[in-house]
């Protein structure tokens, strides 16, 4: 399957202000959406920051991977946060925030609630399955021992664009596969 047009550079440096940094690091959400999309994965992305004495420092990267995993739990987001996990040798990330190119599935948003994390950034939101509020919001039930703060929305055009144009490139490659295939021969 074609990849996608390339996103604009982004600076290398990430900026100061907590939007601009939301926006910086949705933006390499979105580039690791884009190699999913390369690889014939839906293509979403998961970026995990952390805060240190000279800025955010991103920790891991993740993008789906369950189709070349065959793996169904290989979403972006625990991708991020297992490596993330394993290089800060801790399952607990408190001081660790995960920006990711969709709203997060039931599955994901627990295990984000696991490892504690600070913040949750989303750029789409999923009305299909999205838990971070519009299917249903875990991050926001009461009953459970952990908190973490969640923003969406953020570049939510260019996350919620890349997924419909996928997905639109799929359909046509589907449509053109039914319309060119050779019929098979009736069994003697």
């Amino acid at each position: 399957m074609p990849s996608p047009s390339p996103l604009p550079a982004l600076p290398t440096d990430p900026p100061d202000a907590a939007e601009a940094v939301d926006a910086w690091a949705m933006g390499l959400a979105l580039q690791e959406a884009r190699r999913a999309w390369a690889l014939g994965e839906v293509p979403v992305g998961a970026v995990l920051l952390r805060d240190t004495a000279a800025g955010p420092e991103v920790v891991a990267t993740g993008h789906n991977r369950p189709i070349a995993e065959h793996d169904p739990t290989a979403h972006a987001e625990l991708i991020a946060l297992r490596e993330g996990a394993r290089i800060l040798g801790n399952y607990r990330l408190p001081g660790c925030r995960l920006y990711v190119s969709l709203e997060p599935c039931a599955m994901c948003a627990m295990a984000m609630l696991h490892a504690r994390l600070q913040r949750v950034v989303f750029g789409a939101f999923d009305p299909k399955t999205g838990a971070a509020g519009s299917v249903l919001d875990l991050f926001a039930e009461p009953r459970l021992n952990h908190h973490t703060h969640r923003h969406g929305g953020v570049l939510a055009d260019a996350c919620g664009q890349l997924l419909r144009d996928f997905f639109a490139e799929r359909r046509r490659h589907g449509r053109e596969r039914r319309l060119t295939a050779v019929p098979e021969a009736p069994p003697r």
